[in-house]
């Protein structure tokens, strides 16, 4: 699935949320987490830019992405209790998957995240 001229691959962002589906990147207000350099305040973003990583779901220092405090801040906690968002069940899923048939099944079932359980 393509979406504005980007693969699907290309839409899942460093912390493994999946932008095809989201409601402000179909509708053009964002470029997606990969393409959006706006997004400076973003921790995980940074993090991952600065080692090189497409995802968290490459992340050498630590297997479980909660014992990181960018993945798991304050913010990004309160976010996920908000949206219903399990971004952790989603690295685990990209590191099961790869990245490639990750995005596919989010682009598939037009998921933006994986639901808190």
């Amino acid at each position: 699935m393509a979406v504005r001229g980007q693969t699907a691959e290309s839409l899942v962002a460093f912390c493994g949320l999946y932008c095809g589906a989201c409601r402000s990147y179909r509708r053009g207000r964002c470029p997606g987490c990969h393409e959006n350099d706006r997004a400076t305040w973003c921790r995980v973003r940074t993090c991952c830019i600065e080692h090189g990583w497409t995802s968290c779901a490459e992340c050498t220092p630590f297997d479980d992405p909660n014992d990181c405090r960018s993945f798991n801040g304050f913010l990004p906690r309160v976010l996920g209790v908000v949206l219903n968002s399990d971004r952790r069940a989603c690295i685990r899923e990209i590191r099961r998957m790869g990245r490639r048939d990750y995005a596919a099944f989010m682009a598939s079932e037009r998921l933006q995240t994986l639901p808190r359980r």
